[in-house]
């Protein structure tokens, strides 16, 4: 079957519009209507070079959709279910998902194997499928256990932003860092996860959330979403600040932009005992640098992926979340537009005009 997809080629390339031949579903796997797709700093990391995958590619992985059709063995969905995707495909029974942590399974058998044909092709080259989605296309040919189904009544361009950077933002303050009610926060970066984290800290009882950006639109949207708080990192280096509000370090920081000096910044934020967690994709090569006696006052920095979440589990509380008001969702999406537009929304979410474009088919 032919579907319209846009195709990245490469770093500093645009993507291109193209007819692009979908599979059919094969044992485990499903076909998602693309309905709704948020363009996240993820993607951007890869068009501007910082991380690699091979080419001809389809990047997209933040979506919602309408399952078109199923292969054997799927019995959790069926044609006509509402869906939202999630790259945090697992298989259920390796070491990792059996731990409690589904969100790291690397099992190869949620994807197809060498002697199986590609899911997609274009001019008779094979696609390469970004984080087990690519959602930048009509349709998505994903693993039964990379969607969750959702209530039919839920707006497809919200539920989009569930599929990454709300549960990342979300889930990295609930799951990761396990804000506690009373305590203080500081988040690096009011992008479409630092709003997210903002959120999930408010949800989590934090009596004092900060957010830090550059660009006063950005802190404007965060003082919205539940930052009591905010400071401008363009007028100097923000530690100072932080330490101030908090009384000397804030409980719990996240970093969410992908930046080494951010990431430095939010460890130098954080009270003694307190916890630093990255978020942010720090681009490949780089490392951080820390002061190694600050240690001695039990100084905490972690890694997330995708909030820790269990997607089966939160993204329906999420959405609940929505419904009740807690979660706000509609005042993240800056823009919307068409496939088309996907190169004008990377060019807006590197001038810092948006926190999220969501693109509707």
């Amino acid at each position: 079957m032919q579907m319209k997809a846009a195709i990245f080629h490469g770093a500093h390339q645009p993507l291109t519009i193209e007819q692009v031949e979908v599979d059919t579903p094969m044992a485990n796997e499903v076909l998602v209507r693309t309905m709704a797709s948020g363009v996240c700093h993820s993607d951007l990391h890869f068009v501007d070079g910082y991380y690699t995958m091979p080419t001809p590619s389809i990047l997209g992985h933040e979506a919602a959709g309408i399952v078109e059709s199923v292969g054997a063995n799927v019995t959790y969905v069926q044609p006509g279910d509402h869906v939202i995707a999630c790259l945090s495909v697992f298989c259920g029974h390796c070491e990792r998902c059996l731990s409690g942590e589904p969100f790291l399974c690397r099992s190869p058998e949620v994807r197809r194997g060498p002697g199986d044909p590609p899911k997609y092709t274009w001019q008779g080259t094979p696609v390469t499928q970004f984080a087990n989605l690519s959602s930048y296309a009509q349709y998505m040919l994903v693993h039964q256990n990379a969607v969750v189904k959702m209530r039919d009544d839920m707006p497809f361009e919200a539920a989009a932003l569930i599929g990454c950077g709300v549960t990342t933002g979300v889930g990295a303050a609930l799951n990761t860092a396990a804000v506690k009610p009373g305590s203080t926060v500081a988040v690096f970066g009011a992008g479409g996860v630092g709003l997210a984290a903002i959120q999930g800290a408010r949800i989590g009882g934090a009596r004092m959330i900060i957010a830090v950006d550059m660009i006063e639109s950005k802190l404007a949207t965060a003082r919205e979403l539940g930052a009591t708080h905010s400071v401008d990192a363009s007028s100097g280096d923000p530690v100072d600040k932080i330490r101030e509000l908090t009384g000397g370090g804030a409980d719990y920081t996240f970093e969410c932009i992908g930046l080494k000096r951010a990431a430095e910044q939010a460890f130098e934020s954080i009270r003694d005992g307190g916890t630093a967690t990255i978020v942010g994709m720090i681009p490949v090569g780089q490392k951080i640098e820390l002061e190694g006696s600050t240690f001695l006052r039990q100084k905490r920095i972690q890694g997330c992926t995708m909030g820790s979440n269990r997607f089966r589990v939160d993204m329906p509380r999420y959405i609940d979340f929505y419904q009740q008001g807690r979660l706000k969702l509609d005042e993240m999406i800056t823009r919307t537009g068409a496939l088309e537009d996907v190169n004008e929304a990377f060019r807006a979410m590197k001038a810092g005009e948006v926190a999220r474009t969501v693109l509707k088919f």
